[in-house]
């Protein structure tokens, strides 16, 4: 198989973080969505465990998980600590997405280490990340502190957790390229 390098490149190179608050009203179609996850599903997973599991939230189940967000941020924040507009915040940052995905760890500690089945997640985040770019679909992965106490909401097994929520919407904002490490910073060659 012969895929264009200079086109993968291109892609993996203009990926960005585009907050929800960079995003149009512009639908995503469940047929994209599917279609986005199908990239998803072919990252590489040591003894194919497969350990993602998504969760996509739109529409009143979006709306759902805001009030649950919000509710969460009020419960667990000291007093002191307790924001009203960092509350509203939180809730608008998941309505203003299109659509908002729980990204769900599933282990498996009888066959790996926990963090064999992040990296293998992560991975599969970059594939539906740069399947996002790909369609011009603005994209970004939090993984605030209020995400561990999502498991009930998200009706998760004892071997699951959600590591973050991955926002997604059209945005037409174009981002600025901001400098990354020379290769030779971060590569020793023994070559």
């Amino acid at each position: 198989m012969h895929i264009n390098f200079q086109t993968l490149q291109e892609l993996i190179v203009n990926r960005r973080s585009r907050q929800p608050a960079t995003y149009t009203q512009q639908d995503i179609p469940k047929e994209l969505l599917a279609q986005l996850f199908e990239c998803a599903r072919f990252a590489p997973t040591h003894k194919k465990t497969q350990p993602w599991k998504y969760q996509v939230y739109k529409n009143e189940h979006k709306r759902a998980l805001a009030e649950e967000f919000m509710r969460i941020y009020q419960e667990i924040t000291p007093s002191e600590k307790y924001s009203e507009a960092k509350r509203e915040e939180f809730g608008a940052k998941i309505q203003k997405a299109n659509c908002v995905v729980a990204i769900i760890l599933d282990t498996h500690p009888e066959l790996l280490p926990e963090w064999e089945e992040v990296a293998a997640v992560a991975c599969s985040v970059q594939n539906l990340w740069l399947a996002c770019t790909a369609q011009g679909i603005g994209a970004y992965w939090s993984s605030p502190g209020i995400i561990k106490h999502l498991n009930p909401f998200l009706e998760l097994d004892e071997n699951q957790k959600c590591i973050g929520l991955f926002y997604m919407g059209y945005s037409e904002v174009e981002l600025p390229e901001w400098p990354r490490r020379a290769v030779d910073e971060f590569v020793t060659w023994k070559v």
